[in-house]
């Protein structure tokens, strides 16, 4: 039997019908329309053909920020039920690519009418990193119903050709640009030198990939944290454990799906992939990773400090549909928020995290745990 992770909605597994995407199917209450008069909260570039590649709005009279869906406190089935119902528009780059930046620019929604080449068509297509989006439409005609609203940080550095994508990146989070925003202005072919768009999917990675480089080499001189402390947090699902430990950077992360999860199918399935200062390789634990790395190195950036750090994640099969990787980084920024469990030695917190994430089976996984239980530094001859 193909796991899900390998199949996303094709039917490889040989039943009548996905059960995922019939769950997807069940919350969608509207009629398919070959115009739409509304809110265009976001754009979307696909990856298909790269590089001659496709994109177009987002369209839904809704938030399309996931730290919304958290303060509004909506539940997984409500945030289905919005991703369902939201439209992806898709044409030619050269027809549409000017009013993508006007959305992509804008800290507010854009009101939008879009004229579709026939009725919009429910086409649902699993990503681990993108939200997923219910139904797509061919555009046909785009105008933008009003103008953007443009933020002082982001109108300067968009407007400057001369700073390279990298640098333009930090240069907006420093600024209080949130990651979600950089990353439209990213996909959009607004950053950067040599300007083009990126398909939304590499951009999110990258986005994250990027700021918390640039955190890390900060973070590195700093002085390493006092005591080792551990974090615990949980979104939809996905429960999250850090441990924290003095010295300097270093970063493991441990992904679990248990068995009949969404990307488990029959066995339990334990991913681990660990770095220094530079990481080498695209991760095995793929966008997920450097979600999580960005909310620690925020986390570290908050307080000043440097620390070895080891993330485990754990889902159950409350976690029923992917929802992009922004959970990831949600789900950590929620544990490092979180009252930590502090001043214990490097077993206790091993054995806290074994706690936390309700099983053990992680821990021979981990490259520096053993380590840090052999390893000296400095501090030890003072």
């Amino acid at each position: 039997m193909m796991r899900c992770v390998e199949c996303k909605g094709k039917g490889m597994c040989g039943l009548p019908r996905c059960p995922i995407m019939s769950r997807f199917h069940a919350q969608v209450a509207m009629k398919p329309s070959s115009t739409y008069q509304g809110s265009s909260p976001s754009v979307f570039i696909g990856s298909y053909g790269y590089p001659d590649i496709r994109g177009g709005p987002l369209l839904i009279n809704d938030s399309d920020n996931p730290p919304d869906w958290i303060r509004n406190n909506l539940g997984m089935d409500e945030i289905v039920n919005l991703r369902a119902r939201t439209i992806r528009g898709n044409a030619g780059l050269h027809a549409v690519g000017g009013s993508l930046q006007e959305i992509a620019l804008s800290a507010k929604p854009i009101d939008v009418d879009v004229y579709f080449e026939r009725p919009v068509a429910f086409s649902l297509n699993f990503d681990g990193t993108v939200a997923p989006v219910g139904f797509t439409g061919a555009v046909k005609k785009m105008d933008l119903l009003g103008s953007a609203t443009v933020g002082r940080a982001v109108d300067r550095i968009t407007s400057d050709t001369d700073i390279g994508a990298t640098d333009a990146a930090i240069a907006l989070s420093s600024d209080g640009v949130d990651v979600y925003q950089i990353t439209k202005l990213m996909t959009a072919g607004l950053l950067g030198k040599r300007r083009k768009f990126v398909p939304t999917r590499w951009a999110i990675t990258a986005v994250d990939d990027t700021l918390s480089t640039g955190l890390k080499k900060e973070i590195a001189r700093f002085p390493p944290v006092e005591e080792i402390r551990v974090f615990s947090g949980e979104i939809y699902g996905n429960r999250i454990a850090c441990i924290l430990v003095p010295g300097d950077w270093k970063y493991e992360m441990i992904e679990i799906w248990g068995k009949q999860t969404l990307w488990g199918g029959e066995d339990e399935v334990i991913v681990q992939d660990r770095e220094g200062m530079t990481k080498s390789g695209y991760s095995p634990i793929s966008g997920a990773y450097y979600s999580a790395r960005l909310a620690v190195c925020e986390y570290l950036q908050s307080i000043r400090r440097c620390a070895r750090v080891i993330v485990i994640r754990s889902v159950s099969s409350e976690y029923w549909a992917p929802l992009g990787t922004w959970v990831i980084r949600e789900a950590t920024r929620k544990a490092m928020a979180s009252p930590p469990a502090h001043g214990v030695s490097l077993d206790a917190a091993v054995h806290h995290a074994v706690a936390l994430i309700g099983s053990d089976r992680w821990v021979p996984h981990s490259t520096l745990i053993p380590e840090l239980r052999t390893q000296r530094t400095l501090d030890h001859f003072w």
